[in-house]
């Protein structure tokens, strides 16, 4: 069902491979969302960058030519010219550098404070939220090996998610900040709001977390989100007959 859908995707975006020569190349696929970190910050700040697609369901990411550029067969991969460099946190602030993007702030202490909230999203949330409670409801691969590890992995997940988004609503962005670092968009906030959309999947919703909904809304409102997010929200829409454990 996903590989269909990112098929029919893919064929009708005009925009998912650009074949006219560029300076950056980003090697890909819509149902990544490391991949969809690093494509929203672009989309969004206007960047010029060629899309290379990684059709992860054929197996194109064990091509001897991409292991080249990244031995863990991962997407995404950014290619500079004769550099190469895998990680979405890495990609993004490469890219924002190297233009000057204000999403990645040159004041020391506003980098520093990017640079944690993405650490702490990479380190904490996302290892939780991800791979512990919503990936092995979804996956067979990340599935743990019996029933009860199962529901055991999944109840620690959700706990552990929860607690993460307490302090996410309250003291990371609380009832002061428009985004995560402030008033301005950041880096982390392109990073942050994929990963939380990783609940959309299992229809989690945060009524709970004013302040963590109030936040997604503005970056669900950006002109890119619809295009860079298509391929998930169909596979979200192709999952809803389907019943999981959800926040």
């Amino acid at each position: 069902m996903l590989r269909a859908l990112v098929r029919a995707w893919r064929n009708n975006s005009p925009t998912c491979i650009h074949k006219r020569e560029r300076s950056m190349k980003l090697h890909y696929h819509p149902a990544s969302t490391t991949s969809r970190i690093v494509e929203l910050f672009v989309r969004d700040q206007g960047i010029d960058l060629e899309y290379q697609l990684v059709d992860l369901f054929t197996g194109a990411q064990k091509h001897p030519d991409f292991e080249k550029l990244n031995p863990n067969r991962l997407v995404p991969v950014l290619e500079d010219g004769d550099f190469s460099l895998t990680e979405s946190s890495a990609i993004v602030k490469y890219i924002a550098e190297k233009i000057g993007s204000p999403a990645y702030p040159v004041d020391l202490q506003a980098r520093g404070r990017v640079n944690e909230m993405m650490d702490w999203f990479n380190a904490n949330f996302y290892k939780d939220f991800g791979y512990s409670f919503i990936y092995p409801q979804l996956y067979p691969h990340h599935k743990r090996a019996n029933d009860a590890e199962q529901a055991g992995a999944i109840s620690w997940g959700k706990q552990k998610a929860l607690h993460w988004l307490k302090i996410l609503d309250e003291r990371l962005i609380g009832p002061q900040n428009n985004y995560l670092c402030g008033d301005t968009i950041t880096l982390a906030d392109y990073q942050g709001a994929e990963i939380i959309s990783l609940g959309d999947l299992i229809r989690c919703e945060y009524p709970n977390y004013p302040n963590v909904s109030r936040w997604m809304n503005t970056m669900r409102s950006l002109p890119s989100w619809g295009t860079v997010n298509a391929a998930a929200e169909d596979l979200a829409a192709s999952l809803k007959e389907k019943t999981f454990i959800a926040i």
